[in-house]
């Protein structure tokens, strides 16, 4: 018997520069087709899940299905207001980029609806491991100011981390927000050893691990899937899939013949892929996930489908790598201008009071702005000293870098 000669298959995406994309890969599933499982269900019952598309809002803006959450009208208004005002932070903070106050920057264009839906199913202590695009945490915190952000951004005299961390990769601990690794994945280990602590402890905090669609091909994340499996860690294991890798297509992280979630099935984990544009079903999706680990349910994966709307960094241009309109046809659309739509049918919102709290949101950034730009940016060179590399490093310090430091100093404190 004869055969062909062997063969590997490269996944391509949908969608190149000068055509349109062809998001029908996506599979989804109608709003409020799929079922709620009572919050004790066991892995293996949640299959179906995992390749479904756990959606609320429908085409017309109306909240449908199990998986609606009772919200009130204080819980809907500050869900809008956190994702606005992560675009318009996102947007100021692109701009500032542009104008060398700062080196770099990552928007979260398109992905607000995420981080801050999730934020408000979390409870104070609850300890998240974010990557660089989950700013829409921090900024749902009332007792994170935005001042204190962009000081980091901008690397200044009043910078919290004193320049030792790129800028989007805060460090928040008493605002539940892990130290932001620049190594991919590392994140996904580190929250699951968290919430083995806390048990451990026997304490009730949980934690939330996040992780984008690239980095699921890293060992880590397999790593971290068995041992909150095997422990029963309790964690939200996020995976954020942007379908987009920096310029590199999903698919060529696995997710071409099937899903994310899926992994987390095959691991004994209670997986859901759900739509991430939707607040509603997010919210609804981080809450039932949050309840298990903090009920000893063990931990829960969730595949956030959504698009990342603008470059991955200002350092990318998408333009060279997929068509430039593809976000307008993103058939899971805007997660703004979705809730924007659902509280506006059912007559808590108006035009009018959006566009006053958009402004009122845009004097709020720039004010936070000029105030941290009163210490300095990177481009009128008023960041920390040299010296300031010296401290918090060791409780005593060495000798040698005693001697070191004096150098320093007799040359007036800059390297």
């Amino acid at each position: 018997m004869s055969y062909e000669p062997l063969r590997l298959h490269v996944p391509e995406p949908t969608g190149r520069p000068g055509c349109h994309t062809d998001f029908s890969y996506l599979k989804l599933s109608p709003a409020g087709a799929v079922l709620q499982p009572p919050i004790d269900v066991a892995p293996v019952e949640m299959g179906p899940l995992a390749y479904s598309l756990v959606r609320v809002l429908d085409e017309e803006g109306r909240a449908v299905g199990p998986w609606a959450p009772e919200l009130s009208e204080a819980q809907l208004l500050r869900g809008l207001r956190t994702m606005l005002k992560t675009r318009i932070f996102d947007a100021r903070m692109l701009i500032a980029q542009r104008q060398k106050k700062l080196s770099f920057y990552m928007q979260s264009l398109g992905e607000e609806a995420i981080g801050s839906a999730h934020a408000m199913a979390l409870h104070d202590g609850d300890m998240c491991f974010p990557t660089y695009r989950q700013q829409s945490l921090l900024i749902a915190r009332d007792d994170v100011p935005l001042v204190d952000l962009i000081c980091q951004l901008l690397s200044n005299e009043r910078d919290p981390l004193k320049g030792r961390q790129l800028p989007v990769m805060y460090s928040i601990k008493r605002a539940g927000f892990f130290s932001i690794s620049g190594n991919l994945a590392t994140q996904f280990i580190q929250a699951v050893g968290w919430a083995m602590a806390s048990a451990i402890k026997g304490d009730t905090r949980i934690a939330s691990a996040w992780i984008g669609d690239g980095a699921t091909a890293e060992s880590d994340f397999h790593t971290a899937l068995t041992f909150a499996h095997v422990y029963r860690a309790p964690v939200i294991l996020n995976v954020v899939n942007n379908q987009w890798a920096i310029s590199t297509f999903q698919a060529i992280a696995g997710g071409e013949g099937t899903t994310f979630a899926a992994r987390g099935v095959g691991c004994g984990i209670a997986s859901l892929r759900v739509d991430g544009n939707d607040f509603l079903a997010v919210y609804a999706v981080s809450r039932w996930a949050a309840e298990r680990a903090r009920r000893n349910l063990g931990p829960t994966l969730i595949e956030w489908v959504t698009y990342r709307a603008g470059p991955h960094s200002t350092s990318d241009d998408p333009s060279k790598y997929r068509p430039a309109d593809d976000w307008s046809h993103f058939p899971l659309g805007d997660p703004i201008a979705r809730l924007r739509q659902h509280l506006t049918l059912t007559g808590i919102w108006s035009d009018a009071q959006h566009e006053a709290l958009q402004a009122e949101l845009e004097a709020e950034v720039i004010a936070a702005q000029k105030e941290a730009e009163r210490y300095g940016s990177l481009a009128d060179g008023h960041i920390p000293t040299a010296a300031s590399m010296f401290e918090d490093v060791y409780k005593e310090m060495p000798p040698h870098l005693k001697d070191q430091l004096r150098q320093v100093h007799e040359r007036g404190g800059r390297a």
